[in-house]
């Protein structure tokens, strides 16, 4: 991950934001900076490293104008793990509900498929030819040669070995080159017997009942079950275990907890749902409940150190994003010791119609180009005029404007409504090779009673 850090300044780390996401500069700034600081933290002295501690950041914005986005993208540049978690789910000690620790255990859990998946790429050639081994093994056994015997029996056996040999070479080649997919074999899979354990009585956290299956689970014997697949489903099955065996799942989990710690991001969204109203009127649940969540996301936020089934995970580097509207509570309205712990707070713009246009238009994964990469599926090409792109734009913007905002998912629904006809045609009315235009007319033949029947309006969210 330093690697990686080391060669994204925050100016590129913004660029390659702006390539997903329209606007919200300010943000896109702070969360470049902080991950910046996370590479300049790392190649610092190494009693410093302990000093320096994460900018957390606060997000201010209504739904839909790129919270969760920023901080996804974020997270892929780094090659960070990341998770995401609603504030709201979560219920102070005593309530029944999930505990804010839980989250620090979703994101080392995240880390180590993150970790393991790396090291299985690191081992494919070699899990590859074990499993093509296996394969060839069940299909064709091999002939051992017979060594320190002299006469003619013995030169018939290496000649068989030999033969069996290059016949064994011949079926790798048939089936890397897929030939084979298609043919049936019985091959031994490994089963674990973990059994589902549910527990009477008290109240047993998520810790302990892994660790209760887990344990169980380790010590009931694997079985192994015949199943007769084609030879391709047994490739990418024996694959699968030619790699657990090749890893080394001790360093795996070394290697998790300490990335998870460096590297990891959580992102708590909805966290205006926690903070209580000083004017009482807040809506949303008992007020001691929602403090009482707070102060269980104060340790976890100050830094403490959290037990996880792969070992304790110290959280005292791991940047957190909280995110939240704001519109009935403030910031202010946080419990003050949580409030200080995410210095950095950035207020997301509400997007405009011009940005509209440019989020149907420039992103990388814009929703024009999605439609038009599903409709290439079908050997139809799709074309979106640039005035259909302002007229849709138009439109979502005073959809918005008259119902609820919903920010940039109101695209999702105009252009599905827009394009849903066309989904439905395709392919029995419309056939392959065919072109479809979306023209500014039929943005509005389409959609003209959207804007106008306020009813119709909010069926469509």
């Amino acid at each position: 991950m330093t690697e990686i850090l080391k060669d994204l300044t925050p100016r590129q780390i913004v660029a390659e934001l702006d390539q997903y996401i329209i606007g919200q500069n300010d943000a896109k700034r702070n969360v470049a900076i902080a991950l910046r600081n996370r590479w300049r933290r790392m190649n610092s002295t190494a009693d410093m490293q302990r000093e320096i501690t994460p900018n957390n950041i606060l997000m201010i914005g209504a739904t839909g104008v790129g919270k969760t986005e920023i901080a996804r993208r974020l997270a892929k540049i780094a090659d960070a793990p990341f998770i995401k978690v609603e504030a709201s789910k979560f219920t102070e000690v005593g309530y029944v509900g999930r505990d804010v620790e839980s989250m620090v255990r979703d994101l080392v859990e995240q880390s180590v498929n993150m970790v393991r998946a790396a090291k299985k790429e690191a081992v494919q050639v070699k899990a590859q030819q074990l499993a093509e081994d296996a394969i060839l093994d069940i299909l064709i056994p091999p002939v051992k040669p017979v060594l320190g015997q002299v006469g003619s029996e013995t030169d018939g056996k290496d000649a068989d070995a030999e033969l069996n040999e290059r016949t064994r070479e011949r079926f790798r080649e048939k089936i890397r080159s897929g030939e084979m997919d298609d043919r049936k074999i019985d091959i031994d899979v490994q089963q674990s017997q973990t059994p589902n354990i549910g527990v009477m009585g008290g109240a047993v956290d998520d810790l302990s009942m892994m660790n209760i299956q887990e344990m169980i689970g380790g010590m009931m014997p694997k079985r192994g079950k015949k199943r007769k697949v084609t030879i391709a489903e047994a490739r990418t099955i024996l694959l699968e275990e030619e790699a657990a065996k090749l890893i080394d799942m001790d360093e795996v989990k070394e290697e998790a907890i300490r990335k998870a710690e460096d590297a990891g991001i959580i992102f708590i969204d909805e966290i205006d749902k926690v903070a209580s109203s000083r004017s009482g009127n807040g809506g949303g649940g008992p007020d001691v409940s929602r403090e009482g969540v707070q102060r269980d996301l104060l340790p976890i936020v100050e830094g403490s150190a959290v037990n996880t089934k792969y070992g304790v995970i110290h959280t005292d580097h791991i940047l957190f994003i909280a995110a939240g509207a704001f519109h009935v509570t403030k910031p202010s309205d946080l419990i003050p010791e949580l409030q200080g712990r995410f210095p950095i707070r950035v207020e997301l713009q509400s997007l405009s119609e011009d940005d509209f246009y440019h989020i149907l238009k420039e992103p990388k994964n814009a929703l024009t180009k999605q439609y038009v990469a599903m409709l290439a599926a079908e050997q139809v090409e799709l074309t979106f005029q640039d005035d259909a792109l302002r007229e849709l734009a138009h439109i979502a913007f005073e959809v918005n404007a008259e119902v609820e905002n919903i920010g940039a998912r109101r695209l999702q629904t105009v252009l599905s409504h827009l394009m849903n006809d066309f989904m439905f045609d395709i392919p029995d009315v419309i056939g392959a090779n065919a072109h479809v235009v979306v023209t500014k007319e039929l943005v509005n033949e389409k959609l003209n009673g959207l804007v106008q029947n306020r009813d119709l309006s909010q069926y469509i969210l």
